[in-house]
């Protein structure tokens, strides 16, 4: 299988992770803990890599991300231009 990027990037939404995550000041940690209240094994690690585009991010984790961060799933993928 051949891992396609996008402007060298595995994902499309790692730079509104980040921008989501800053303005609400939360760590990385604190992001990742949200998420695995919420059942889900991610890791900080892992929110790392998808704010710098090196981990895929599967289509069941953007609602999971978009949750944590209480914003629209399609303003994190980049399908609208305001947060909710």
């Amino acid at each position: 299988m051949r891992l396609l990027m996008v402007d060298g990037k595995c994902n499309i939404c790692g730079e509104r992770v980040r921008l989501a995550r800053d303005r609400q000041e939360l760590s990385q940690e604190q992001l990742a803990a949200k998420i695995q209240l919420n059942g889900h094994a991610l890791t900080q690690k892992a929110i790392s890599r998808i704010e710098m585009g090196l981990r895929i991010v599967p289509d069941y984790e953007i609602p999971l991300l978009a949750d944590a961060l209480k914003v629209d799933p399609l303003w994190l993928i980049g399908l609208k231009d305001i947060e909710n």
